[in-house]
Protein backbone atom coordinates (compact mmCIF):
# COMPACT_ATOMS: atom_id res chain seq x y z
CA UNK A 1 0.00 0.00 0.00
CA UNK A 2 1.52 3.58 -0.75
CA UNK A 3 1.17 5.98 2.33
CA UNK A 4 0.67 9.64 1.08
CA UNK A 5 1.47 11.78 4.09
CA UNK A 6 5.10 10.54 4.71
CA UNK A 7 7.22 12.29 7.58
CA UNK A 8 9.35 15.31 5.87
CA UNK A 9 12.76 13.80 6.31
CA UNK A 10 11.76 10.83 3.77
CA UNK A 11 9.74 12.89 1.35
CA UNK A 12 11.57 12.15 -1.97
CA UNK A 13 10.19 14.86 -4.55
CA UNK A 14 11.72 14.65 -7.73
CA UNK A 15 12.78 17.87 -8.92
CA UNK A 16 11.70 19.21 -12.34
CA UNK A 17 14.21 18.86 -15.13
CA UNK A 18 15.59 22.04 -16.90
CA UNK A 19 14.65 22.57 -20.32
CA UNK A 20 16.84 22.41 -23.37
CA UNK A 21 18.15 19.46 -24.75
CA UNK A 22 16.47 16.41 -26.21
CA UNK A 23 17.39 14.18 -23.87
CA UNK A 24 15.23 16.12 -20.94
CA UNK A 25 12.50 14.74 -19.12
CA UNK A 26 9.43 15.90 -17.39
CA UNK A 27 8.92 15.97 -14.13
CA UNK A 28 6.93 12.74 -12.56
CA UNK A 29 4.50 15.61 -11.05
CA UNK A 30 3.40 15.91 -14.83
CA UNK A 31 1.77 12.31 -14.45
CA UNK A 32 0.46 11.65 -10.88
CA UNK A 33 -2.32 13.42 -11.24
CA UNK A 34 -3.41 11.34 -14.57
CA UNK A 35 -2.32 8.36 -13.87
CA UNK A 36 -3.75 6.06 -11.23
CA UNK A 37 -0.66 4.56 -10.07
CA UNK A 38 -3.26 2.13 -7.12
CA UNK A 39 -5.25 0.37 -10.21
CA UNK A 40 -3.77 -1.33 -13.40
CA UNK A 41 -4.50 -0.59 -16.57
CA UNK A 42 -7.18 -2.73 -17.88
CA UNK A 43 -5.57 -2.91 -21.76
CA UNK A 44 -2.76 -4.44 -19.80
CA UNK A 45 -3.21 -8.08 -19.48
CA UNK A 46 -4.43 -8.63 -22.98
CA UNK A 47 -1.51 -6.98 -24.70
CA UNK A 48 1.22 -9.36 -24.47
CA UNK A 49 2.61 -8.54 -27.97
CA UNK A 50 2.56 -5.13 -27.20
CA UNK A 51 4.65 -5.75 -23.73
CA UNK A 52 7.29 -8.02 -25.45
CA UNK A 53 7.61 -4.99 -27.92
CA UNK A 54 7.89 -2.84 -24.86
CA UNK A 55 10.23 -4.81 -23.19
CA UNK A 56 12.86 -5.19 -26.34
CA UNK A 57 13.03 -1.44 -26.80
CA UNK A 58 13.44 -0.96 -22.90
CA UNK A 59 16.29 -3.96 -22.95
CA UNK A 60 17.87 -1.68 -25.74
CA UNK A 61 18.14 1.86 -23.92
CA UNK A 62 18.93 0.44 -20.56
CA UNK A 63 20.50 -2.28 -20.16
CA UNK A 64 23.21 -1.96 -22.75
CA UNK A 65 24.00 1.72 -21.02
CA UNK A 66 23.94 -0.06 -17.29
CA UNK A 67 26.33 -2.54 -18.44
CA UNK A 68 28.66 -0.28 -19.29
CA UNK A 69 28.42 1.97 -16.78
CA UNK A 70 29.36 -0.79 -14.46
CA UNK A 71 32.15 -1.84 -16.91
CA UNK A 72 34.17 0.75 -16.51
CA UNK A 73 33.27 1.01 -12.68
CA UNK A 74 35.37 -2.27 -12.34
CA UNK A 75 37.95 -1.31 -14.08
CA UNK A 76 38.77 1.41 -12.36
CA UNK A 77 38.15 -0.70 -9.34
CA UNK A 78 39.99 -3.47 -10.37
CA UNK A 79 42.99 -1.72 -11.63
CA UNK A 80 44.96 -1.39 -8.22
CA UNK A 81 45.30 -5.13 -8.96
CA UNK A 82 47.35 -4.90 -11.73
CA UNK A 83 48.85 -2.22 -10.68
CA UNK A 84 50.44 -4.04 -7.66
CA UNK A 85 52.32 -6.00 -9.89
CA UNK A 86 52.92 -4.21 -13.14
CA UNK A 87 56.37 -4.43 -14.26
CA UNK A 88 57.07 -5.84 -10.62
CA UNK A 89 60.00 -7.97 -13.04
CA UNK A 90 61.98 -3.58 -13.33
CA UNK A 91 61.11 -2.75 -10.37
CA UNK A 92 58.40 -0.20 -10.96
CA UNK A 93 55.46 -1.85 -9.86
CA UNK A 94 52.70 0.22 -7.49
CA UNK A 95 53.92 -1.79 -4.61
CA UNK A 96 57.46 -1.17 -5.50
CA UNK A 97 57.23 2.74 -6.21
CA UNK A 98 55.30 3.29 -3.12
CA UNK A 99 57.56 0.82 -0.85
CA UNK A 100 54.27 -0.75 -0.11
CA UNK A 101 54.02 -3.99 2.47
CA UNK A 102 51.78 -6.24 2.00
CA UNK A 103 50.17 -5.35 5.15
CA UNK A 104 49.51 -1.63 3.41
CA UNK A 105 48.05 -2.86 0.18
CA UNK A 106 46.10 -5.21 2.32
CA UNK A 107 44.87 -1.87 3.90
CA UNK A 108 44.46 0.49 0.85
CA UNK A 109 42.05 -2.55 -0.31
CA UNK A 110 39.77 -2.76 3.01
CA UNK A 111 39.68 1.52 3.40
CA UNK A 112 37.76 1.28 -0.24
CA UNK A 113 35.01 -1.18 1.19
CA UNK A 114 34.79 0.74 4.49
CA UNK A 115 34.00 3.96 2.63
CA UNK A 116 31.54 1.54 0.47
CA UNK A 117 29.52 0.65 3.51
CA UNK A 118 29.12 3.79 4.47
CA UNK A 119 28.00 5.53 1.32
CA UNK A 120 26.18 2.82 -0.21
CA UNK A 121 22.26 3.26 1.75
CA UNK A 122 22.04 7.16 1.40
CA UNK A 123 23.56 7.00 -2.21
CA UNK A 124 20.14 4.88 -3.20
CA UNK A 125 18.26 8.29 -1.09
CA UNK A 126 19.77 10.40 -3.39
CA UNK A 127 19.20 8.48 -6.57
CA UNK A 128 15.59 8.34 -5.74
CA UNK A 129 15.74 12.28 -4.91
CA UNK A 130 17.80 13.62 -7.73
CA UNK A 131 16.37 11.23 -10.44
CA UNK A 132 18.98 8.52 -11.80
CA UNK A 133 20.95 10.49 -14.86
CA UNK A 134 21.76 13.28 -12.64
CA UNK A 135 22.94 11.11 -9.52
CA UNK A 136 25.15 8.42 -11.78
CA UNK A 137 26.42 10.96 -13.74
CA UNK A 138 28.29 12.53 -10.18
CA UNK A 139 29.07 9.60 -9.46
CA UNK A 140 30.67 8.44 -12.65
CA UNK A 141 32.65 12.22 -12.93
CA UNK A 142 33.75 11.29 -9.26
CA UNK A 143 35.57 8.23 -9.50
CA UNK A 144 37.28 9.18 -12.98
CA UNK A 145 38.40 12.31 -11.34
CA UNK A 146 39.96 10.01 -8.67
CA UNK A 147 41.38 7.50 -10.70
CA UNK A 148 42.99 9.82 -12.78
CA UNK A 149 44.37 11.97 -9.26
CA UNK A 150 45.92 8.05 -8.17
CA UNK A 151 48.25 8.22 -10.76
CA UNK A 152 49.73 11.08 -8.83
CA UNK A 153 50.26 9.44 -5.73
CA UNK A 154 53.50 9.46 -4.05
CA UNK A 155 53.17 7.90 -0.85
CA UNK A 156 51.33 5.27 1.12
CA UNK A 157 49.10 7.86 2.93
CA UNK A 158 48.21 9.55 -0.52
CA UNK A 159 46.91 6.16 -2.04
CA UNK A 160 44.95 5.36 1.27
CA UNK A 161 42.75 8.70 0.96
CA UNK A 162 42.05 7.85 -2.86
CA UNK A 163 40.93 4.24 -2.26
CA UNK A 164 38.70 6.44 0.21
CA UNK A 165 37.23 8.72 -2.01
CA UNK A 166 37.18 5.89 -4.91
CA UNK A 167 35.25 3.72 -2.71
CA UNK A 168 32.96 6.91 -1.75
CA UNK A 169 32.00 7.67 -5.53
CA UNK A 170 31.42 3.63 -6.30
CA UNK A 171 29.75 2.56 -3.79
CA UNK A 172 26.34 3.84 -5.18
CA UNK A 173 26.72 2.54 -8.45
CA UNK A 174 26.05 -1.08 -8.06
CA UNK A 175 23.13 -0.75 -5.77
CA UNK A 176 21.60 2.11 -7.39
CA UNK A 177 21.66 0.40 -10.52
CA UNK A 178 19.97 -2.74 -9.05
CA UNK A 179 17.29 -0.20 -7.75
CA UNK A 180 16.83 1.25 -11.02
CA UNK A 181 15.97 -1.81 -12.51
CA UNK A 182 12.95 -2.46 -10.41
CA UNK A 183 11.45 0.78 -11.70
CA UNK A 184 11.17 -1.22 -15.49
CA UNK A 185 11.05 -4.67 -15.05
CA UNK A 186 9.29 -7.44 -13.34
CA UNK A 187 10.52 -9.66 -10.84
CA UNK A 188 11.02 -12.49 -13.26
CA UNK A 189 12.48 -10.31 -15.67
CA UNK A 190 15.48 -9.23 -13.64
CA UNK A 191 18.09 -12.39 -12.71
CA UNK A 192 19.01 -12.26 -16.34
CA UNK A 193 19.37 -8.53 -16.57
CA UNK A 194 21.60 -7.56 -13.14
CA UNK A 195 23.81 -11.04 -14.31
CA UNK A 196 24.18 -9.20 -17.75
CA UNK A 197 25.85 -5.69 -15.65
CA UNK A 198 27.35 -8.45 -12.87
CA UNK A 199 28.84 -9.90 -15.99
CA UNK A 200 30.34 -6.85 -17.05
CA UNK A 201 32.83 -7.05 -13.60
CA UNK A 202 34.13 -9.68 -15.36
CA UNK A 203 34.67 -8.19 -18.82
CA UNK A 204 36.33 -5.49 -16.94
CA UNK A 205 38.76 -7.98 -15.00
CA UNK A 206 39.29 -9.38 -18.34
CA UNK A 207 40.05 -6.24 -20.41
CA UNK A 208 41.79 -4.65 -17.00
CA UNK A 209 44.90 -7.62 -17.62
CA UNK A 210 44.99 -6.55 -21.01
CA UNK A 211 45.01 -3.32 -20.83
CA UNK A 212 47.30 -3.55 -18.28
CA UNK A 213 49.74 -6.06 -20.40
CA UNK A 214 49.79 -2.71 -22.91
CA UNK A 215 50.00 0.20 -20.72
CA UNK A 216 52.97 -2.34 -19.20
CA UNK A 217 54.67 -1.21 -22.47
CA UNK A 218 54.60 2.56 -21.87
CA UNK A 219 56.82 1.89 -18.21
CA UNK A 220 59.26 5.61 -18.46
CA UNK A 221 57.31 7.16 -20.80
CA UNK A 222 57.88 10.69 -20.08
CA UNK A 223 59.24 9.74 -16.43
CA UNK A 224 56.20 7.82 -15.46
CA UNK A 225 56.13 3.97 -14.69
CA UNK A 226 53.05 2.18 -16.51
CA UNK A 227 51.18 2.30 -13.28
CA UNK A 228 50.41 5.86 -13.31
CA UNK A 229 49.21 5.70 -17.17
CA UNK A 230 47.36 2.62 -16.48
CA UNK A 231 44.99 4.90 -13.83
CA UNK A 232 45.34 7.99 -15.92
CA UNK A 233 43.85 5.51 -19.30
CA UNK A 234 41.04 4.14 -17.16
CA UNK A 235 39.65 7.04 -15.50
CA UNK A 236 39.56 9.49 -18.58
CA UNK A 237 36.85 8.02 -20.11
CA UNK A 238 34.42 7.89 -17.29
CA UNK A 239 35.32 11.93 -16.82
CA UNK A 240 34.51 12.03 -20.75
CA UNK A 241 30.98 9.55 -20.65
CA UNK A 242 29.59 11.24 -17.30
CA UNK A 243 28.00 13.86 -19.61
CA UNK A 244 26.64 11.34 -21.81
CA UNK A 245 24.99 10.00 -19.23
CA UNK A 246 23.80 13.35 -17.49
CA UNK A 247 22.17 14.00 -20.58
CA UNK A 248 20.46 10.55 -22.08
CA UNK A 249 20.13 8.02 -19.26
CA UNK A 250 16.71 7.40 -18.65
CA UNK A 251 14.83 7.69 -15.30
CA UNK A 252 11.90 6.32 -14.70
CA UNK A 253 8.74 5.27 -16.70
CA UNK A 254 6.73 8.05 -15.42
CA UNK A 255 8.88 10.79 -16.79
CA UNK A 256 11.02 9.64 -20.32
CA UNK A 257 10.22 11.37 -23.28
CA UNK A 258 11.13 8.74 -25.80
CA UNK A 259 8.01 6.70 -25.06
CA UNK A 260 5.00 7.07 -26.23
CA UNK A 261 2.08 7.88 -23.76
CA UNK A 262 0.44 4.30 -24.80
CA UNK A 263 4.29 2.83 -24.02
CA UNK A 264 4.28 5.26 -20.65
CA UNK A 265 1.46 3.61 -19.65
CA UNK A 266 1.83 0.62 -20.38
CA UNK A 267 5.17 0.59 -18.98
CA UNK A 268 3.73 1.84 -15.26
CA UNK A 269 0.25 -0.92 -15.76
CA UNK A 270 2.64 -3.83 -15.83
CA UNK A 271 4.73 -3.08 -12.94
CA UNK A 272 2.30 -1.78 -10.87
CA UNK A 273 2.23 -4.56 -7.91
CA UNK A 274 5.30 -6.42 -8.34
CA UNK A 275 7.76 -3.49 -8.73
CA UNK A 276 9.37 -0.12 -7.86
CA UNK A 277 7.31 3.22 -8.57
CA UNK A 278 8.68 6.07 -9.53
CA UNK A 279 6.33 8.79 -8.10
CA UNK A 280 6.26 6.95 -4.75
CA UNK A 281 7.70 8.98 -1.75
CA UNK A 282 10.01 7.28 1.02
CA UNK A 283 7.77 6.80 4.22
CA UNK A 284 9.46 6.47 7.95
CA UNK A 285 6.91 3.40 8.24
CA UNK A 286 8.49 1.41 5.18
CA UNK A 287 12.30 1.98 6.68
CA UNK A 288 11.38 0.66 10.07
CA UNK A 289 9.49 -2.73 8.83
CA UNK A 290 11.83 -3.29 5.99
CA UNK A 291 14.79 -3.05 8.99
CA UNK A 292 12.87 -5.19 11.32
CA UNK A 293 12.20 -7.73 8.95
CA UNK A 294 14.39 -10.80 10.09
CA UNK A 295 14.11 -12.96 6.69
CA UNK A 296 15.87 -10.38 4.35
CA UNK A 297 18.67 -10.20 7.05
CA UNK A 298 19.31 -13.98 5.74
CA UNK A 299 19.42 -12.49 2.68
CA UNK A 300 22.14 -10.15 3.63
CA UNK A 301 24.01 -13.10 4.72
CA UNK A 302 24.02 -14.67 1.84
CA UNK A 303 25.42 -11.87 -0.17
CA UNK A 304 28.18 -11.51 2.83
CA UNK A 305 29.19 -15.19 2.11
CA UNK A 306 29.64 -14.30 -1.86
CA UNK A 307 31.25 -11.44 -1.27
CA UNK A 308 34.41 -13.32 0.70
CA UNK A 309 35.08 -14.97 -2.88
CA UNK A 310 34.25 -11.98 -5.08
CA UNK A 311 36.50 -9.70 -3.54
CA UNK A 312 39.44 -12.29 -2.99
CA UNK A 313 39.03 -12.88 -6.45
CA UNK A 314 38.85 -9.57 -8.06
CA UNK A 315 41.37 -7.68 -6.28
CA UNK A 316 43.57 -11.10 -6.12
CA UNK A 317 43.27 -12.79 -9.39
CA UNK A 318 47.26 -11.15 -10.62
CA UNK A 319 48.61 -12.25 -7.87
CA UNK A 320 47.41 -15.63 -7.76
CA UNK A 321 48.14 -15.91 -11.56
CA UNK A 322 51.63 -14.76 -10.71
CA UNK A 323 52.10 -17.42 -7.96
CA UNK A 324 51.02 -20.28 -10.79
CA UNK A 325 54.31 -19.60 -12.05
CA UNK A 326 53.62 -16.04 -14.61
CA UNK A 327 55.86 -13.48 -14.24
CA UNK A 328 55.73 -9.51 -15.25
CA UNK A 329 53.20 -8.74 -18.08
CA UNK A 330 52.38 -12.76 -19.06
CA UNK A 331 51.13 -12.43 -15.77
CA UNK A 332 48.54 -9.42 -16.58
CA UNK A 333 47.20 -11.73 -19.74
CA UNK A 334 46.66 -14.73 -18.13
CA UNK A 335 43.97 -12.98 -15.93
CA UNK A 336 42.52 -12.40 -18.77
CA UNK A 337 40.55 -15.81 -19.87
CA UNK A 338 38.88 -16.91 -16.54
CA UNK A 339 37.04 -13.60 -16.53
CA UNK A 340 35.59 -14.41 -20.40
CA UNK A 341 34.51 -17.50 -19.00
CA UNK A 342 32.78 -15.73 -16.05
CA UNK A 343 30.56 -13.68 -18.50
CA UNK A 344 29.19 -17.09 -20.13
CA UNK A 345 28.80 -18.95 -16.90
CA UNK A 346 26.89 -15.47 -15.27
CA UNK A 347 24.92 -15.48 -17.96
CA UNK A 348 23.70 -19.00 -18.47
CA UNK A 349 22.94 -19.31 -14.87
CA UNK A 350 21.35 -16.03 -14.47
CA UNK A 351 19.23 -16.83 -17.76
CA UNK A 352 17.80 -20.64 -16.46
CA UNK A 353 17.37 -18.80 -12.64
CA UNK A 354 14.82 -16.55 -14.24
CA UNK A 355 13.75 -18.90 -17.02
CA UNK A 356 12.53 -22.08 -14.75
CA UNK A 357 11.65 -19.26 -11.40
CA UNK A 358 14.97 -20.91 -9.93
CA UNK A 359 16.67 -17.99 -8.34
CA UNK A 360 17.25 -20.05 -5.13
CA UNK A 361 18.64 -23.38 -6.65
CA UNK A 362 20.81 -21.09 -9.07
CA UNK A 363 22.84 -19.08 -6.13
CA UNK A 364 22.98 -22.72 -4.11
CA UNK A 365 24.49 -24.57 -6.94
CA UNK A 366 27.01 -21.67 -7.83
CA UNK A 367 27.86 -21.59 -4.32
CA UNK A 368 28.50 -24.90 -3.85
CA UNK A 369 30.80 -25.60 -7.00
CA UNK A 370 32.64 -22.88 -6.28
CA UNK A 371 33.24 -24.28 -2.78
CA UNK A 372 34.45 -27.36 -4.66
CA UNK A 373 36.35 -25.75 -6.88
CA UNK A 374 38.10 -24.09 -3.86
CA UNK A 375 38.74 -27.23 -2.40
CA UNK A 376 40.22 -28.37 -4.51
CA UNK A 377 42.96 -25.56 -5.39
CA UNK A 378 43.52 -25.61 -1.84
CA UNK A 379 44.02 -29.40 -2.39
CA UNK A 380 46.36 -29.46 -5.12
CA UNK A 381 49.88 -29.63 -5.37
CA UNK A 382 51.54 -26.25 -5.47
CA UNK A 383 53.62 -27.18 -8.61
CA UNK A 384 50.28 -28.29 -10.52
CA UNK A 385 50.38 -24.82 -12.25
CA UNK A 386 48.63 -25.90 -15.36
CA UNK A 387 45.66 -27.89 -12.90
CA UNK A 388 45.27 -25.22 -10.32
CA UNK A 389 45.02 -22.73 -13.24
CA UNK A 390 41.85 -24.61 -14.61
CA UNK A 391 40.21 -25.04 -11.30
CA UNK A 392 40.48 -21.15 -10.42
CA UNK A 393 39.24 -20.16 -14.24
CA UNK A 394 36.34 -22.24 -12.92
CA UNK A 395 36.11 -21.07 -9.57
CA UNK A 396 36.08 -17.38 -10.36
CA UNK A 397 33.06 -17.94 -13.09
CA UNK A 398 31.12 -18.85 -10.55
CA UNK A 399 31.56 -17.33 -7.64
CA UNK A 400 30.78 -14.14 -10.23
CA UNK A 401 27.52 -15.91 -11.11
CA UNK A 402 26.21 -16.34 -7.65
CA UNK A 403 25.12 -12.31 -7.75
CA UNK A 404 22.65 -12.62 -10.23
CA UNK A 405 19.67 -14.72 -8.90
CA UNK A 406 20.71 -13.85 -5.60
CA UNK A 407 19.85 -10.25 -6.28
CA UNK A 408 17.30 -11.18 -8.23
CA UNK A 409 15.58 -13.15 -5.68
CA UNK A 410 16.17 -10.13 -3.42
CA UNK A 411 14.39 -8.03 -5.14
CA UNK A 412 11.40 -10.23 -6.30
CA UNK A 413 10.17 -10.52 -2.49
CA UNK A 414 10.53 -6.89 -1.74
CA UNK A 415 6.55 -6.31 -1.74
CA UNK A 416 6.95 -1.55 -2.05
CA UNK A 417 9.05 0.74 -3.35
CA UNK A 418 10.16 2.00 -0.01
CA UNK A 419 11.66 -1.89 0.87
CA UNK A 420 13.30 -1.66 -2.00
CA UNK A 421 14.76 1.51 -1.73
CA UNK A 422 16.44 0.57 1.70
CA UNK A 423 17.09 -2.98 1.09
CA UNK A 424 18.62 -3.46 -2.02
CA UNK A 425 21.76 -0.99 -0.51
CA UNK A 426 21.49 -2.65 2.93
CA UNK A 427 22.39 -5.95 0.99
CA UNK A 428 25.32 -4.60 -0.81
CA UNK A 429 26.31 -2.27 2.09
CA UNK A 430 26.59 -5.48 4.99
CA UNK A 431 27.84 -7.90 2.19
CA UNK A 432 31.14 -5.19 2.91
CA UNK A 433 31.87 -7.50 5.77
CA UNK A 434 32.52 -9.99 3.21
CA UNK A 435 34.42 -8.32 1.21
CA UNK A 436 37.17 -6.87 3.91
CA UNK A 437 37.27 -10.83 4.64
CA UNK A 438 38.51 -11.43 1.00
CA UNK A 439 41.24 -8.64 1.21
CA UNK A 440 42.57 -10.47 3.89
CA UNK A 441 42.58 -14.02 2.92
CA UNK A 442 45.39 -14.23 0.20
CA UNK A 443 48.57 -13.99 2.12
CA UNK A 444 51.76 -13.23 -0.47
CA UNK A 445 54.01 -15.28 2.25
CA UNK A 446 51.76 -18.25 1.13
CA UNK A 447 52.34 -18.07 -2.44
CA UNK A 448 52.02 -20.30 -4.74
CA UNK A 449 49.77 -22.84 -2.61
CA UNK A 450 47.98 -19.85 -0.64
CA UNK A 451 45.96 -22.45 1.59
CA UNK A 452 44.54 -19.79 3.97
CA UNK A 453 42.47 -17.77 1.30
CA UNK A 454 41.67 -21.09 -0.48
CA UNK A 455 39.95 -22.83 2.20
CA UNK A 456 38.30 -19.54 3.33
CA UNK A 457 36.58 -19.09 0.25
CA UNK A 458 35.64 -22.78 -0.23
CA UNK A 459 34.22 -22.76 3.78
CA UNK A 460 32.15 -19.29 3.23
CA UNK A 461 30.62 -20.72 -0.39
CA UNK A 462 29.56 -23.87 1.43
CA UNK A 463 27.92 -21.77 4.00
CA UNK A 464 26.38 -19.53 1.35
CA UNK A 465 24.71 -23.11 -0.28
CA UNK A 466 23.22 -24.39 2.68
CA UNK A 467 22.01 -20.70 3.73
CA UNK A 468 20.71 -20.48 0.03
CA UNK A 469 18.59 -24.10 0.40
CA UNK A 470 17.38 -23.33 3.69
CA UNK A 471 15.71 -19.77 3.00
CA UNK A 472 14.43 -21.42 0.19
CA UNK A 473 13.01 -23.79 2.68
CA UNK A 474 11.59 -20.91 4.47
CA UNK A 475 9.76 -19.30 1.49
CA UNK A 476 7.97 -22.90 0.78
CA UNK A 477 6.73 -23.44 3.86
CA UNK A 478 5.71 -19.58 4.18
CA UNK A 479 4.11 -20.08 0.30
CA UNK A 480 1.94 -23.02 1.74
CA UNK A 481 0.08 -21.21 4.66
CA UNK A 482 -1.02 -18.62 1.81
CA UNK A 483 -4.75 -18.29 1.24
CA UNK A 484 -6.29 -17.53 -2.00
CA UNK A 485 -5.35 -14.52 -3.68
CA UNK A 486 -2.36 -13.37 -1.53
CA UNK A 487 1.25 -13.19 -3.09
CA UNK A 488 3.10 -15.62 -3.45
CA UNK A 489 6.81 -15.42 -2.32
CA UNK A 490 9.26 -16.06 -5.28
CA UNK A 491 11.78 -18.65 -5.17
Amino acid sequence: MILHSPPPAFAMDIEKPEAGSDCTQPSIHQYEDVLDIETPSPAYPGDSAAERKLVRRLDLRIVPASMFLYFLCCIDRFNIGNAKILNNDMGDSLAQTLHLTDHQYVIALMIFFIAYAIFETPSNYMLKKYKPSRWLAFLMFGWGAITIITAASQNYATLLAMRFLLGAFEAGLFPGVVYFLTFWYKPNERALRIALIVACATLGGAFGGAIAFGVGKLNGARGLEAWRWLFVFEGVPCCVCALIVFLCFPDFPETVSWLSPAERALAIARIQGVASLGHHKLTWAEARSTLVDWRLYAHYLLFIAYSVGFASMSQFAPTIVQGLGYEGLRAQLFTVPPYVLAFAVCVAVAWAADRYEMRALGAAGAFFVCGVMFLVEALLPPTAFAARYGVLCVALSFVFAISGPSLSWLTANLRNTGATTLAVPLNVSIATFGQIIGSFVYKASEAPAFPTGHYTNAGFMFAGSVLALGLRAFYVRRNRSLTSGESRWRL
